[in-house]
């Protein structure tokens, strides 16, 4: 089952069950394990490399850091209330987002999928627009029309562009595979229903990390 939304609108959650709470429990009690059990192999490790300056005490599998029990699971704990409430206890994939572009457009978008029809479905037909993305010349185009960037003259331009022809070819691809439309000529534009999807698969790819 996929269902989406455009909307912003809140709507209330349904009372967790008592199986969705110990789901949650038992997950933060993991987390705090691991912070505890990091936390005490850099101590040990610390203190045996102090007195050997010349050996650098190795790093902790897990960083401390990089985990905080605090942090409460809010995406993870929705994911649970939704599926739960639809009687589903393999879980599902959730990825909402809500921006404002530099020109000032607002765009609010979610999707959520349960487990069982991520899994039985085709994931052939995801072919054609992943395979659109795979081109760095194409997702500079992408990134130049989320800015504003919207007329062909103005696409042109972008370093490595090329020819004008090959500009063409790389929207054609773009336009094809559903990432892109052109509302008049000369000009087009990432579909509203794909400003947020775009965005989610830049951040899966961990773009801000890099």
């Amino acid at each position: 089952m996929v269902s989406r939304t455009s909307t912003s609108k809140s709507s209330r959650a349904p009372k967790a069950s008592d199986a969705v709470e110990a789901r949650l429990a038992a997950l933060e009690a993991q987390v705090a394990t691991l912070v505890s059990r990091a936390s005490a192999e850099q101590a040990d490790t610390s203190a045996r490399g102090a007195g050997d300056p010349e050996r650098a005490p190795p790093t902790p599998s897990i960083p401390a850091a990089s985990v905080t029990p605090q942090r409460k699971f809010w995406a993870i704990d929705g994911v649970l209330r939704s599926t739960e409430s639809k009687g589903s206890e393999s879980g599902g994939v959730v990825f909402a987002g809500q921006v404002v572009l530099p020109n000032e457009e607002t765009y609010a978008w979610q999707i959520e999928s349960d487990t069982p029809a991520l899994l039985t479905s085709d994931w052939s037909v995801a072919h054609t627009p992943l395979a659109a993305l795979a081109h760095p010349i194409r997702l500079q185009v992408l990134k130049a029309l989320i800015e504003g960037k919207r007329d062909t003259q103005s696409l042109a331009s972008l370093p490595n562009m090329g020819t004008t022809g090959q500009l063409y070819h790389h929207l054609k691809e773009l336009e094809a595979a559903g990432w892109i439309r052109q509302p008049r000529r000369g000009e087009y534009i990432v579909l509203a229903e794909r400003v947020i999807p775009l965005l989610a698969i830049l951040s899966a790819c961990e773009v801000t990390q890099r």
